[in-house]
């Protein structure tokens, strides 16, 4: 372990240590970014061991997770640009074949009805973050949109694998229970990330199953040949009802 990593009060004893333990850490989010940024390196270790570093005070924690965070939407944006700016062919090939060009469809039609949340959960199945970022580059979906896409799930994967070393080391000190921690948290965040597109859409159909009942129903004339609801009344229908009402035998 480079000399004061880890020992934040020797670190400030001399400029020179306190020179050496600044250009550490400066080396440690450099590292960070560069292995978060691009997708499918394994970074799992460093990231635990940012964690730790931040709970001895080695590290500042919030500068850990705006880094990790940052560096990790940076490499999305990219990704998603890229499949943007030379998505043509792809779509071209996709819709050349009937089958294709319904899993094009169909993958336009999840984005859409889905939104953020569906973006987001991408990030936490197998391989999602390619997959994702390149789906929605290549159908074109917006890039205000899937920023905040992107954000979300980052935020919550970076939270969760930075503090898998920093609750460990606070807890026990031990890889055991980090290890542990690791394994319970990723499966939790996973399942989480899986079934947010579920409910939302779930949730849509019966809010839009519902407006479709309500609007049945309004449109649907009583015996005495008025819609209920009188705001879908005219004035001239609402005297009609009143009238017919008044008239009809108790």
């Amino acid at each position: 372990m480079p000399p004061g990593w880890g020992q934040p009060g020797r670190a400030q004893g001399t400029p020179g240590r306190g020179i050496g333990a600044a250009v550490n850490a400066l080396a440690m989010y450099g590292l960070l970014a560069l292995t978060t940024a691009p997708p499918l390196v394994p970074n799992s270790a460093l990231l635990a061991w940012a964690g730790v570093l931040a709970a001895r005070g080695t590290l500042p924690l919030p500068l850990v997770l705006l880094t990790v965070t940052g560096s990790a939407v940076a490499g999305d944006l990219i990704l998603h640009a890229t499949a943007r700016r030379f998505g043509g062919p792809a779509r071209r090939w996709l819709q050349r074949n009937e089958k294709r060009r319904a899993i094009l469809e169909r993958a336009s039609a999840q984005l859409e009805r889905h939104g953020v949340p569906f973006v987001a959960g991408l990030r936490f199945l197998p391989a999602g973050r390619v997959a994702g970022a390149l789906a929605t580059g290549v159908v074109r979906y917006p890039v205000r949109r899937y920023f905040f896409g992107s954000l979300i799930a980052e935020s919550v994967w970076a939270t969760y694998s930075v503090g898998i070393g920093y609750l460990g080391r606070t807890a026990a000190g031990g890889m055991l229970p980090s290890l542990i921690l690791a394994i319970g948290v990723s499966l939790t965040v996973a399942a989480a990330g899986a079934l947010v597109p579920v409910l939302s859409g779930r949730y849509r159909a019966r809010r839009k199953k519902g407006r479709g009942q309500g609007a049945a129903q309004r449109d649907t004339p009583r015996p005495d040949g008025c819609r209920p609801g009188a705001s879908l009344l005219t004035r001239g229908e609402s005297r009609r009802c009143r009238r017919t009402r008044d008239s009809a035998p108790s």
